[in-house]
């Protein structure tokens, strides 16, 4: 999730339950422990799928945070202790502000490895965009409510009524996600689609619509499901060309992709260059994880020893338009193939 969310779960979370003693000092210690995690941004893993798939490792482990909140817990008692609180109190306000992190980032997309350092997939539940400001709404209003008319002797009020309702945004999302599998499930067993697997995500900026692809051998379809749709989804068939994935049976940096998306990939071959592209990610025709990890040599592939990241637009507002209208319009369909046909052109 951004930053910013995560700064202001944290600070809702340590106003809940230290804001009547440590007043609006709760909300800075908590938004700056709150983005702890993310700090693993910085260092540098060597070349472009590491840094992708080493993120949200070891400093998003239910593991290495739990030890962490033992020790803040041990060094604030011991350099600063407060009578009015216990250290069980403590012990828990820490622990809940880094893990809540660590949960909330699983809901997205990307892939958080929660149980680093055992070599389980990355938890990926993909049901809220990285960026969904009605789940940061209420945490703000919290926050700005707590930072006006303050913390210190008061009984926490505003900030569970935001973890509350943010909670139930969580379940809303798992339902509309539930809502676009069920659908598309029903459109392909109808058009005699048996795929091998099945991803769903929500669009840009919003839980209402939702994109779902599916991987059936050389080819994927993707669907777009909204919450107002009354006719079946539309099925867009597309070409992943995964023969491609042969020249790079030797490639560390792909079987570590493969590994950490589940396989939901696609190969292209864009100036001379072998192209996977990380489908779960972004929007059809725009993915921000795309990796050359081969180059022609003559007529033979070469591996690519540090893997590159392919240049990608930041996005086309006239497309997060037609996106917005499509949420409550099924009759606005959306042109899916020609979007992921750029795939092979830049």
């Amino acid at each position: 999730m951004d930053s910013i969310t995560q700064a202001l779960l944290g600070a809702t979370v340590q106003a809940s339950l230290l804001g009547r003693w440590q007043g609006r000092r709760a909300l800075l210690y908590g938004a700056v422990l709150g983005t702890l995690p993310d700090l693993d941004v910085v260092i540098d893993y060597g070349d472009a799928v590491a840094e992708m798939t080493y993120h949200r490792r070891f400093s998003h482990s239910l593991f290495t945070l739990s030890l962490l909140a033992v020790v803040l817990t041990w060094l604030v008692r011991r350099l600063r202790p407060d009578p009015g609180y216990s250290s069980r109190r403590l012990l828990l306000t820490l622990w809940l502000v880094l893990i809540t992190h660590v949960l909330l980032d699983a809901f997205t997309s990307y892939g958080t490895q929660l149980l680093w350092p055992l070599a389980t997939p990355p938890v990926a539940w993909s049901s809220v965009f990285i960026i969904d400001p009605l789940y940061s709404l209420p945490l703000l209003l919290a926050v700005l409510a707590g930072a006006v008319f303050g913390l210190k002797g008061r009984r926490p009020r505003w900030a569970p009524i935001a973890l509350t309702l943010s909670s139930l945004y969580l379940a809303f999302t798992l339902a509309g996600k539930q809502m676009a599998e069920h659908r598309v499930d029903v459109a392909m067993a109808a058009a005699g689609v048996h795929p091998r697997q099945v991803f769903s995500t929500p669009t840009p900026f919003n839980s209402l619509l939702w994109r779902v692809i599916a991987l059936d051998g050389d080819h994927y379809y993707e669907a777009l499901v909204s919450w107002f749709d009354t006719d079946p989804p539309e099925l867009v068939r597309l070409p992943r060309h995964p023969s491609l994935a042969a020249a790079l049976v030797d490639s560390p940096q792909h079987a570590r992709l493969s590994w950490f998306t589940g396989g939901m990939l696609r190969y292209d071959e864009v100036d001379r260059h072998l192209l996977v592209t990380d489908l779960r990610l972004g929007m059809t025709g725009y993915h921000p994880f795309r990796f050359a990890l081969a180059e022609r040599d003559g007529g033979e592939w070469r591996l690519i020893p540090a893997a590159e990241r392919w240049p990608a637009e930041r996005g086309d507002m006239g497309k997060l338009e037609q996106l917005r209208r499509r949420i409550w319009t099924q009759q606005r369909p959306i042109p899916l193939a020609q979007w992921a046909s750029e795939l092979q052109s830049r």
